[in-house]
């Protein structure tokens, strides 16, 4: 059972894309543009109409003992398996982690 869970945001390029690609990808832009995004297990994948970069939003649960190396590299896992998904590939992955325990909430004052 997971003792915590990590926001993580992976950012990447798609790889050299053919022109049956760049069309698939256009066809379904809509349904990946950044107002869709969501923090979820399965993570969500965007991309803007340039079709140079894409970004992956996901929740990564981990026990006590993963450290961040581990979390980022099945975040990026997942990445990988949802942008192939598209029927592309990527290169240049870079992630960042926050684990969601080390979030502080200011509520404000009422008055």
């Amino acid at each position: 059972m997971a003792g915590k869970t990590y926001q993580v945001i992976v950012r990447g390029k798609f790889a050299p894309l053919g022109d049956v690609q760049r069309a698939a990808l256009l066809a379904r832009a809509d349904e990946h543009e950044v107002f869709r995004a969501k923090f979820t297990e399965e993570g969500t994948v965007t991309y803007e109409r340039s079709l140079l970069a894409f970004t992956f939003r996901c929740l990564i649960p981990a026990t006590e003992e993963d450290g961040e190396a581990v979390v980022i590299g099945r975040a990026e896992a997942l990445a990988a398996a949802a942008v192939a998904a598209l029927g592309v590939d990527h290169r240049d992955l870079r992630s960042v982690s926050t684990d969601l325990d080390n979030i502080k909430i200011r509520h404000r004052a009422r008055s």
